[in-house]
């Protein structure tokens, strides 16, 4: 299978090489790559849009779900109910998640894949932009892997006639049959032509238990989940705009079923010993912004921010011998920013900082048998009453060489406190506290070539600087890890530090579109988890130290071909490699590896038919090779990754849409037609079997 999609991907190359028309065509922008807006064409950076369109059209469930048409980005599901994207050969708390510019991102976030990435609704997004890559200079810590931006809808009272009212409407509908879900949401935008615009919405999902192929139903799959949002958006002037936004969104009843007697092996996995483990979690965010555009005098813009952000989550574990505990935490994440532009002598400028205080509670209570409460532990998931400092300082400067000729240069100093009251000593037992301070300096150099400023063609290349802080999960988790596993208490921790190379073009004129990109991440300082050898609890014990260097490397392309005016076909093609050292047992003896859970070479072949100016239909295979590239904490991680790695798989995909009025777009799908028995790299569960998907939207 490599073999045949490296064929596929050399042929793509050299026909797209062949063409050079020149045109006019729309350019997509980003406004997440240099924090203003931007032509894609003209940033040096690997971008991907995902704008509203796309995602009524495909309609994900969830909002990870969103990227499982990227082969570039390996969407693991350590659960039904969770997402944890692994971007360049990262996930969880080392890549960077964003709403509105505003952190996601916390010092509660966990080692690896987790669940917080779930706790957003993709049919608030107008759009979806992701950075790979990007490193630290512009947002500061976790952007190592890539950053993910979510533009929210507004109602964009803009585009109405001055002082004249408005309203409209929008309900949408998803359902499936494999998954055996529903989805709903009511929507409704108010307000006055060139001043103010409001827009509310309603989402509920109903979730059942996944229909597995060649496994059946697959218990305690299914769960529930509710959100709501607002935005107000009013123009004081044209150019200077205020906001206000408001999110809430609930997940319930979310299992973990790997690590219970519930699971269902597959080629060889091993089932849990726990009769339930299972959560919920809450996240509410509001803000305000104010963004000033085409002003006068030596800054021409400005853009401030100031959010609230809380999250809640608690979890319920029962053991095999009845007994239980439950733990949770709640954070709130106070943050704010300012970004500025200048032209100057010196270049094009952007400049701002940021500061976002962290402030959690946690627990952990101890349970017999009847649920009742035998002992409260000094800590839940990770140390109780603590708080999490970042301050940052940032400065990028974009240089004009020529006409053809662009360079990008950014450094970032950022600050980082972290203090937590309790927490239980791993040697002692009893209450210990935390409190640590470190500074970073992150720079980045990048440039953009365009041979001839009317083509659509350019070479981008660049070295940036990333690094990852030490969080609250970092110096104090104690809770459950991989497999088997324990995590405890590691106060002793320093940032990690990474540098990533990256070159690439972008192409497209009026028949032919191609991106590709090769990169390389050199790692320094990870934060590893190390076995001790003890065991608590009847779970083997590990530690984390900063004692990984090594390297993450791979190519990403995708292209696409208009054959006639009705006829689309398209594909891309990615793989991920690298090694860093790990610690594989207790002797503290280090060994390079694979690095974990690497994306095995993953490509995507379509071919797309307008029928008419209203009718589509869209058939695409998913093609996934074999990932037997494990290290040693791969190949214990047996409820999860099959002896001898993750099976490949080919998944086909068929699509329809009908845009019957203006106002109403129906859409139905085939996933899965086959049937495949099939699970994602590193995931605690399999997808679903042959899925049919029902959508529809009505404007009104």
């Amino acid at each position: 299978m490599r073999y045949y999609l490296l064929t596929y991907l050399v042929f793509l190359c050299s026909s797209i090489a062949q063409e050079s028309q020149d045109s006019n065509l729309l350019d997509p922008i980003t406004i997440t790559a240099t924090r203003f807006i931007e032509s894609i064409s003209d940033v040096p950076n690997s971008v991907e849009i995902i704008g509203e369109g796309e995602i009524l059209e495909e309609m994900p469930r969830s909002f990870p779900s969103v990227f499982s048409s990227s082969p570039a980005v390996q969407v693991q599901k350590t659960a039904n109910g969770k997402g944890s994207p692994f971007i360049r050969g990262f996930t969880g708390f080392r890549n960077l998640l964003l709403i509105d510019g505003i952190r996601l991102n916390n010092a509660a976030f966990r080692e690896g894949p987790n669940q917080y990435w779930g706790t957003v609704d993709p049919l608030i997004a107008s759009r979806i932009e992701l950075i790979k890559g990007q490193g630290s200079v512009l947002y500061g810590s976790d952007a190592i892997g890539g950053t993910v931006n979510i533009i929210t809808k507004s109602a964009s009272p803009l585009s109405y006639e001055e002082n004249k009212s408005f309203a409209e409407g929008k309900l949408i509908y998803r359902g499936s049959t494999a998954e055996q879900s529903h989805t709903g949401r009511v929507q409704g935008s108010v307000g006055v032509g060139q001043k103010t615009g409001v827009i509310m919405g309603y989402t509920g999902r109903s979730i059942g238990n996944i229909r597995a192929a060649g496994l059946g139903e697959l218990p305690y799959t299914g769960y529930s989940e509710n959100g709501i949002d607002l935005r107000i958006d009013h123009y004081f002037r044209k150019n200077i705009r205020g906001i206000f936004s408001f999110q809430k969104f609930d997940q319930d009843n979310v299992w973990r079923v790997h690590k219970t007697v519930y699971a269902k092996p597959w080629e060889g996995t091993s089932v849990g010993n726990e009769l339930q483990r299972s959560g919920d979690q809450s996240r509410t965010l509001a803000y305000a912004q104010i963004k000033a555009d085409e002003l006068d005098g030596p800054i021409q813009k400005v853009h401030t921010s100031i959010s609230w952000h809380n999250h809640q989550e608690d979890r319920l574990r029962i053991k095999s011998d009845q007994k239980a505990d439950f733990q949770g935490f709640d954070l709130d994440s106070f943050g704010s920013w300012v970004q500025m532009e200048s032209n100057s002598m010196v270049g094009k400028l952007t400049y701002g900082g940021s500061y976002y205080r962290d402030i959690a509670d946690t627990f952990r209570n101890d349970l017999d048998e009847n649920g009742n409460l035998i002992r409260e532990r000094i800590q839940g998931p990770f140390g109780d009453d603590s708080t999490y400092q970042q301050l940052g300082f940032f400065i990028q400067d974009r240089l004009r060489i020529s006409d053809q000729f662009d360079f990008d240069l950014g450094s970032r100093f950022t600050n980082v406190n972290a203090s937590i009251e309790k927490f239980k000593d791993p040697v002692s037992g009893e209450v210990g506290q935390i409190d640590k301070d470190w500074n970073n300096l992150s720079n980045s150099i990048r440039g953009i070539y365009k041979p001839r400023s009317k083509e659509t063609l350019n070479i981008f290349f660049g070295a940036s600087q990333g690094f990852r802080a030490p969080n609250f999960s970092d110096l104090s988790r104690l809770d459950s890890a991989r497999s088997n596993e324990i995590e405890t208490p590691s106060p002793n921790l320093n940032p990690e530090k990474f540098v990533s190379y990256e070159i690439g073009s972008r192409f497209n004129n009026e028949k032919f579109k191609l991106g590709v990109s090769c990169f390389y991440t050199d790692i320094q300082d990870m934060i590893v988890r190390t076995p001790t050898g003890r065991l608590i609890e009847g779970e083997f014990e590990v530690i984390k130290k900063n004692g990984s260097e090594g390297y993450v490397y791979g190519m990403e392309l995708d292209g696409s071909y208009q054959i006639n005016e009705r006829l689309n076909a398209f594909g891309a093609i990615a793989f991920n490699d690298g090694m860093a050292d790990t610690f594989p047992d207790s002797t503290l003896s280090s060994v390079r590896e694979p690095v974990s859970r690497l994306l095995p070479l993953t490509g995507i072949l379509g071919l797309r038919c307008d029928l008419s100016d209203s009718q589509w239909i869209e058939l695409s295979t998913i093609i996934s090779d074999k990932q037997d590239k494990l290290n040693t904490r791969d190949r214990r991680d047996a409820q999860r990754i099959p002896p001898g790695g993750t099976p490949s798989y080919t998944i086909f995909n068929l699509r329809y849409g009908l845009q019957l009025t203006e106002q109403f777009l129906l859409t139905a799908a085939i996933e899965n037609i086959t049937d495949q028995d099939y699970r994602i790299h590193g995931s605690g569960q399999n997808e679903p079997g042959i899925n049919f998907i029902f959508g529809a939207s009505i404007n009104f």
